[in-house]
């Protein structure tokens, strides 16, 4: 588990956390088998991840499928965002997380 979360994933924290957001509970960081993942609703079954450039290169895109399928295997469903989605569109990103809880 990270100690330091990116300045991204704080800047979704801080409006997630503490059901800020139209009242879902999410936790961070949270160990789902051999995975961490950045953030989860647990009452949806729904993570989220947020996404720096290194996950565009070949190796970690394998990774990340194969990551994606085990957690999904486990009745998850995983969405993800890259850092500039975060950084540069915040309520896009909000939208469509609203959506998909919504849809769950």
């Amino acid at each position: 588990m990270r100690s330091n979360m990116t300045k991204e994933e704080v800047k979704l924290w801080n409006i997630l956390r503490a059901k800020r957001f139209h009242n879902y509970k999410f936790k961070r960081q949270v160990p789902i088998g051999n995975y961490i993942v950045d953030f989860l609703c647990k009452e949806k079954n729904l993570i989220v991840e947020i996404d720096g450039g290194q996950h565009n290169e070949t190796l970690n895109k394998i990774k990340d499928i194969k990551r994606t399928n085990y957690l999904e295997s486990k009745g998850y469903k995983v969405i993800r965002f890259w850092n500039s989605e975060v950084w540069d569109n915040i309520e896009g990103v909000c939208d469509i997380l609203k959506r998909e809880l919504d849809s769950l």
